[in-house]
């Protein structure tokens, strides 16, 4: 293995680690998503993985077009932007029509108060609430079939800038064994960090007391997508 190799893949394995890590969109969505769609662990585990999956295989099976037709760069940067900006505003028109359906929700579960009046002239009010009692049983099975695979279609889209033009094309120019040593290990980083963030952050959340928010948990999830999608298109996190 050549020294170039070797250097390109501790480069690989830093920048999947850091790219990961400072990208919010990498792992935000499956946080709030796994706690207002009240997702197993084992759920959370195979959406994470697969929408990594989707997110590196993109860019790779793109890079290794690129590399094998000689096509240059900068073209496939354009390619790749062009990804980017689509899947950042699906995820901005995700964010905000999940928003508002969770807004809608919460208001529609707002607590409220019920008399109860016993046989015995005994009379006692109390609190009441729809989401704890009903939400579950009437909640649509085809929304929770179906945000995993918006999930997955955003990441499908969703580009991994740094790896084509920093990584595989430098190690195209060595063999194809490095080549794929580097490509390999950068996903690797980059589907272990977002499950390793993912995992903490959800673990983390269940230790808090949310249930003065429990209402509110799709709405919130839907403005935590929103201002993600936001951050990778105007701010390019």
């Amino acid at each position: 293995m050549s020294e170039e190799i070797i250097i390109l893949t501790a480069t690989a394995a830093s920048i999947g680690f850091f790219h990961t890590l400072f990208g919010p969109d990498h792992y935000l969505p499956f946080i709030v998503m796994s706690r207002s769609g009240q997702w197993s662990i084992r759920k959370t585990i195979w959406i994470t993985f697969l929408c990594g999956i989707g997110h590196v295989l993109g860019s790779v099976i793109l890079g290794l077009l690129g590399v094998a037709f000689g096509i240059a760069v900068s073209r496939i940067e354009f390619i790749e932007s062009f990804r980017g900006d689509l899947a950042a505003w699906i995820l901005i028109g995700f964010g905000l029509v999940y928003f508002v359906w969770g807004l809608r929700q919460a208001l529609r579960n707002k607590p409220h108060t019920h008399m109860h009046i016993h046989a015995e002239g005994e009379a006692h009010v109390h609190e009441h609430t729809h989401y704890d009692e009903h939400t579950h049983i009437h909640k649509s099975a085809k929304a929770g079939t179906l945000t995993p695979w918006i999930l997955f279609t955003i990441f499908v889209l969703g580009p991994c800038e740094p790896l084509i033009p920093l990584l595989m094309y430098p190690a195209a120019k060595h063999d194809l064994q490095g080549l794929l040593l580097v490509t390999g290990v950068f996903a690797v980083l980059t589907i272990g960090t977002m499950l390793a963030v993912v995992m903490i952050s959800v673990y983390g959340l269940q230790q808090l007391r949310t249930k003065h928010l429990e209402r509110f948990m799709h709405a919130i999830a839907g403005a935590t997508i929103f201002f993600s999608g936001l951050a990778i298109q105007f701010l390019g996190l």
